[in-house]
């Protein structure tokens, strides 16, 4: 292993996506090589001990002590990987003195149960190559008794059948005597082996990948015991198995105090990001304050975040600032919001007079605007700006057909709550309805490029705009919002909603205990802080910037961990199979 080259460059790979987990899995895979210690040649040959191993099974066996497995049929030596020359191939079976099931699942009772008696080992026990018994599982004298075959003895490995291949454990005193469960398998390795090689063994990438490959079951997959048996394997002289083992223990030693340095570090970063957004959005924050606290976050920001969940924060961060009034400037000279929502109480009766989109829909429309409240108490807002509903201060709000639409080949796109994510309108597993289908599920109104769709359950409250030139149909849990033409920047809007903080201003709370979904009415009466149109439009002007800052961000981001990746993976080949050239070509 090229420990020197490694720690050269570590400081470039570390921040690699699961660069310290990649290690570990590395470590292993280098161990179960013979990559990992130098041989010793006094210390003997693989062979000499598959021979001694050999011998002391037909010994216990010819003396009954032991009912050892055979080699499944067909099952070949041929290891996978290359291994030491003074190593020797065999396989699983051959080092085990005996492989045992755990009880069938109606061999214990929920009855058989009992919180304070002896452990019961399944799976879910199976932790990081330990036992961790789970109090609600363990069972009384009789049953343990009952099923006295399956006692777990000193030097056993218990390991999962089922779930993620290759999890297990050795078991030492304290664990000796407690139970082997269902979904579990006794390992009863030779006491001429070193068992806790064979652990590191069983839980390398090799052996993880062999045994993942045979699994069957479709939903939970089942280790074959067959498959298990016939893993080839390569076995080190007993004293070389110590010096492998005590390696991997120093090392992943290493890799725990480096997880704890990054772990250390990314705490660190979160809480000077959270205290340089917190300045910004403080509702003591004084207008003079703000603007030193924003350039000091602009320029700390961007160093500090090495996380894709780090620049959603900011881009939150952004829209909250945008809907408080905080990211532009205030005009004295513009137009109040208040003149600018009677200006849309005007224009959108002369629509609704004139039967807009079709008279029993004008009138559902003048109901519901007879019904919007504004409450008093609200939070104060900049000058010049003032709380209205969604629905005040729009042409209409309609809700979807509440019904699944019958799908089509082809046809008028139907756009679901799937369809709408982060301020998008995307084709994600895209359905189709007929122009039949299309006009019945529109009798409320059709939608038109520029309405905003937002959506009421899986998720709630992701929003969108109908780009220009498309023609959809609505799908269930969906609404529609459409503007008075020239009086609301619908991106405005589009950002208003998306203001991270969008549940505290529902007035209709959300239902549901399991899937929470907004009512109708609580997306009608949603309230909307609206500045003048023209702080509109220079808030939408400084949000795109400062989002596409943070797409240039995440494109960097991206880039970085990429290029992280590739010297890590560079770094690791050449640790197997030396090559400075590949890894400089990397860099």
């Amino acid at each position: 292993m090229n420990a020197e080259r490694l720690l050269e460059v570590y400081e470039q790979i570390s921040e690699a996506p699961d660069a310290i987990a990649r290690l570990r899995r590395f470590v292993l895979d280098l161990a179960v090589r013979g990559k990992l210690v130098e041989p010793i040649l006094t210390e003997g040959n693989g062979a000499e001990l598959a021979r001694l191993i050999a011998a002391d099974k037909a010994e216990k066996e010819k003396a009954g002590l032991i009912k050892p497995a055979k080699a499944p049929k067909g099952a070949t030596r041929e290891i996978g990987l290359e291994i030491p020359e003074h190593w020797h191939a065999l396989l699983m079976v051959d080092v085990l003195d005996e492989l045992q099931t755990g009880p069938f699942g109606s061999s214990l009772k929920k009855s058989d149960y009992a919180v304070g008696g002896v452990p019961v080992i399944n799976p879910a026990s199976i932790v990081n190559e330990a036992i961790r018994p789970v109090a609600e599982m363990a069972v009384g004298a009789n049953t343990l008794d009952r099923l006295a075959s399956f006692k777990l003895q000193r030097g056993d490995i218990v390991m999962a059948r089922r779930g993620e291949m290759g999890r297990c454990a050795l078991v030492d005193e304290t664990e000796a005597g407690w139970l082997c469960g269902t979904g579990s398998l006794i390992l009863r390795p030779s006491k001429l082996l070193f068992a806790k090689y064979l652990v590191l063994l069983i839980g390398s990438p090799y052996s993880r990948h062999y045994l993942a490959g045979s699994a069957v079951g479709a939903t939970m997959q089942n280790l074959n015991q067959s498959i298990l048996l016939s893993l080839p394997i390569g076995l080190p002289p007993e004293p070389e198995q110590h010096r492998i083992v005590a390696k991997v223990d120093e090392l992943m030693a290493l890799c725990d105090r480096l997880e704890e340095v990054r772990t250390t570090r990314e705490e660190v970063r979160d809480k000077l990001t959270a205290a340089s957004l917190a300045c910004l959005t403080a509702p003591d924050t004084s207008p003079e304050n703000f603007a030193a606290h924003a350039r000091f976050a602009l320029e700390a920001l961007p160093p500090l975040t090495t996380r894709p969940d780090q620049i959603k924060t900011l881009r939150q961060t952004i829209l909250n600032l945008a809907v408080h009034g905080k990211l532009v400037e205030q005009d004295p000279a513009d137009e109040p919001a208040s003149q600018l929502v009677k200006r849309i109480e005007d224009q959108r009766e002369e629509y609704l007079a004139a039967d807009y989109p079709n008279p029993s829909e004008a009138k559902t429309q003048r109901k519901k605007q007879k019904q919007q409240i504004v409450p008093p108490g609200l939070p104060a807002l900049p000058d010049g700006w003032c709380w209205t509903t969604l629905q005040q201060s729009s042409l209409m709000v309609i809700d979807c057909k509440n019904k699944t639409a019958p799908y089509s080949d082809k046809g008028i796109r139907l756009i679901r709550t799937t369809n709408v994510r982060d301020g998008k309108m995307n084709s994600n597993d895209q359905k189709f309805v007929t122009e039949a289908t299309y006009e019945a599920w529109s009798l409320r109104g059709k939608p038109q490029p520029g309405d905003i769709l937002i959506t009421r359950e899986a998720p709630m409250g992701e929003v969108c705009i109908i780009p220009e030139g498309e023609k959809i149909c609505l799908g269930q849990r969906m609404m529609l919002a459409r503007l008075v033409p020239d009086t609301i920047d619908p991106r405005f809007m589009l950002y208003s909603l998306r203001d991270p903080n969008l549940m505290e201003r529902v007035q209709d709370k959300p239902l549901g205990m399991t899937v929470q979904h907004l009512r109708v009415g609580g997306v009608e009466t949603l309230l909307v802080a609206l500045p003048p149109l023209s702080e509109q439009h220079r808030i939408v002007a400084k949000l795109d910037a400062l989002m596409n800052l943070c797409d240039q961000l995440e494109a960097a981001l991206t880039t970085t961990d990429t290029t992280r990746t590739r010297l890590l993976e560079a770094l690791l080949k050449e640790a197997l199979e030396p090559a400075s050239e590949v890894l400089e070509a990397a860099e």
